[in-house]
C-alpha cells in the first residue's frame, strides 16, 4: 500500500470518527430537547390534571428500581393469607390465635418475641402440639376462620388505623407473622410476587433484604443455609420471573441492637462473599433508638472483615429516628455506600455537606416515614431539601405490604407534597439504578433499558395521552385513605 492510499485511510476514518461523534452529539441534544419539551407538557398537565389522571401518568411512568425493600414486609397481606394455605400441599398447617383464656398471662414476657397478650399470632401445626391444653383452646386453623376473623386476620399485620404507629409495626407484626415468616417457599413467593407487581409498574431493578436463617420445615425443624437459598434459586429460575422484566438481588441483614450483632455481621459478611451470585450487600436494620445498636459499635469488626473480604457492600440504616445525632455521619466513617432513610441528616449539616454531589445515597421512604411518625406531616420531611441540594437520593417502598402501598404511591406522594419536576423524576429513576450494588456492565445495561423505555414513554404519552383508569389497577389502602383516590376514573 503506498503512502497516498495509507494518507486517503487514515483521513476516512478521521472522518467516520467525527460523523460517528457528530450523530451520538446529535442524538444526546435530540434526546435532551425532547425531554425539555416533555418536562414543559409535563408542568402544564400537572396544573390541569386530577389526581387519579396524575396517578395513572405515575403507574405508566418507567422508573428505575426499588433499593430498600423488607422482604418480610413488602407481602400484601392477602398475599400472606392464600400463600399459607397453600402450603398444605408441602405439608405446611398454620394456627392462629383468635381468643385469650387467661391460660398463663402472667408467665411470659410480653415485650418478647411470644407475647402472650396478643390475637392472631400464627404457629405451625408442629409448634401448637407443643402448647398447653389450654393454650390450644385459644387457637384455631387458620383455613378455618369465618369472614370477621379473617377480616380482623388480616388487619392485624398492616398498619391500618390512625392510632396505630412506630410501637404497633415494630412490636406486633414480626411477632404475628412469626411461623409463617418462617417458611422459605413463602419468601421466595413473595420475591416472585413484588418482581411481577413491580415488572408492571415499571421497574426494572429489586434490591429486597433477604435472610437465609431462622426457616422450619413442616415438622419444625431447621433447614440449613444453603438449602433456603436454593429453594430461592429455584424459584428464580422459573419462566414466570423472567418474564417480569426485572433483575433482582439481595441484602443479608443483621439486627444491629441484639447481643450477638457482631457474630451475626461476621456471619452475614461470609455469606454474601461466598453467594455472590445473587447476594451483594449487607443491610444494618433495627430500631435506632435502642441504642445498643449505636453505629460506632461495629466500627472494629468491619475494618477486620474487610482485611478478609472483597466486594461485599454496605447499606445501613440510618438517621430514622426523632432526635438529632451524627448516626448518619458514623454510618459513612463504617464504610456504607448508602444511608436508609436519614431523616435526621438534616440536623448534621457538616455531613450533608459531606454528602452533596457524593458517591453516597440516601433511601428515601415517604410513606414510611409517616405511618411510623418519623413525621407528623410531609411539610416536614427533608427530602425535598436532600433532592435540590445535590444530595443523591431515590423513592423506595421499606414494608409496602404492612404499608398497604406500592412504588407508584411514594412517587405520587412525592409529585402531589413536592411538586417535582420531569427532570427531578427522572433523577431520581437514574439514581436507583446508578446506586444499584451491580456490577457496571449490567449497571450500564440497566441505565441503557431506562433510557430507551422513558423514550418510549414520552412519544406514547405525548401523542396518546396517558393510559385509560381500567388500564391501572385500583389504588391500594395509604393511598386511597390519605388522598381519597379510591377510584381512578
Amino acid at each position: 500500500m503506498n503512502l497516498e492510499i495509507v494518507k486517503r485511510s487514515a483521513r476516512a476514518s478521521q472522518l467516520l470518527v467525527r460523523m460517528t461523534i457528530a450523530l451520538l452529539l446529535a442524538g444526546a441534544c435530540a434526546g435532551a430537547q425532547a425531554s425539555d419539551n416533555f418536562g414543559a407538557w409535563f408542568e402544564s398537565f400537572k396544573k390541569d390534571a386530577t389526581d387519579a389522571e396524575l396517578y395513572r401518568f405515575l403507574y405508566q411512568m418507567p422508573k428505575g428500581g426499588d433499593l430498600h425493600n423488607h422482604i418480610s414486609g413488602s407481602g400484601y397481606v392477602e398475599w400472606w393469607y392464600e400463600l399459607a394455605l397453600a402450603q398444605e400441599a408441602r405439608g405446611y398447617e398454620y394456627y392462629t390465635k383468635v381468643r385469650i383464656n387467661n391460660c398463663e398471662p402472667y408467665a411470659r414476657n410480653e415485650f418478647g418475641p411470644a407475647p402472650y397478650l396478643m390475637l392472631f399470632r400464627n404457629v405451625l401445626a408442629a409448634n401448637y402440639e407443643k402448647l398447653s391444653a389450654c393454650e390450644k383452646t385459644e387457637y384455631k386453623p387458620l383455613k378455618d376462620l369465618n369472614e370477621d376473623e379473617k377480616t380482623a386476620w388480616l388487619n392485624s399485620i398492616r398498619l391500618d388505623k390512625a392510632h396505630e404507629g412506630r410501637d404497633e409495626f415494630f412490636q406486633t407484626h414480626w411477632q404475628r407473622l412469626n411461623d409463617i415468616y418462617s417458611n422459605p417457599y413463602i419468601l421466595a413467593e413473595l420475591i416472585y410476587l413484588n418482581m411481577r407487581e413491580f415488572g408492571e409498574e415499571g421497574l426494572i431493578y429489586f434490591e429486597p433484604q433477604v435472610g437465609t436463617g431462622g426457616f422450619l420445615k413442616p415438622d419444625g425443624s431447621g433447614f440449613s443455609s444453603e438449602e433456603v437459598a436454593q429453594i430461592y434459586r429455584n424459584r428464580l429460575a422459573q419462566a414466570d420471573v423472567a418474564k417480569t422484566g426485572v433483575t433482582v438481588r439481595f441484602q443479608r441483614s443483621i439486627l444491629r441492637f441484639l447481643p450477638s450483632a457482631e457474630q451475626d455481621l461476621e456471619r452475614m459478611y461470609r455469606f454474601v462473599h461466598e453467594n455472590n451470585d445473587l447476594w451483594v450487600a449487607v443491610n444494618m436494620v433495627g430500631r435506632e433508638d435502642n441504642d445498643k445498636g449505636y453505629p460506632l459499635r461495629f466500627l472494629s469488626t468491619l475494618r477486620e472483615l474487610r482485611k478478609e473480604y472483597s466486594g461485599v457492600k454496605l447499606s445501613i440504616h440510618a438517621g430514622e429516628v426523632d432526635e438529632p445525632n451524627q448516626h448518619v455521619r458514623d454510618t459513612l466513617l463504617l464504610g456504607a455506600d448508602r444511608i436508609g432513610h436519614g431523616i435526621n441528616l438534616i440536623s448534621d449539616p457538616d455531613t450533608m455537606l459531606l454528602m452533596r454531589h457524593g458517591p453516597y445515597l440516601i433511601e428515601i421512604n415517604l410513606i414510611s416515614n409517616l405511618l411510623l411518625e418519623y413525621v407528623s406531616d410531609y411539610q416536614q420531611h427533608p427530602f425535598p431539601e436532600y433532592l435540590r441540594t445535590g444530595i443523591p437520593v431515590a423513592l423506595s417502598t421499606d414494608d409496602r405490604g404492612m404499608w398497604d402501598s406500592t412504588m407508584t404511591d411514594e412517587f405520587f406522594v412525592a409529585v402531589t407534597e413536592f411538586d417535582l419536576s420531569w427532570e427531578e423524576l427522572q433523577l431520581l429513576h437514574t439514581n436507583s439504578l446508578s446506586y444499584a450494588f451491580v456490577d457496571d456492565e449490567l449497571k450500564r445495561t440497566l441505565l441503557a433499558s431506562h433510557k430507551k423505555r422513558t423514550e418510549r414513554f414520552m412519544k406514547s404519552v405525548s401523542k396518546s395521552g396517558p393510559v385509560a383508569a381500567d388500564e391501572v389497577p385500583s389504588p391500594r389502602g395509604f393511598i386511597c385513605q390519605r388522598y381519597e383516590l379510591c377510584t381512578l376514573q
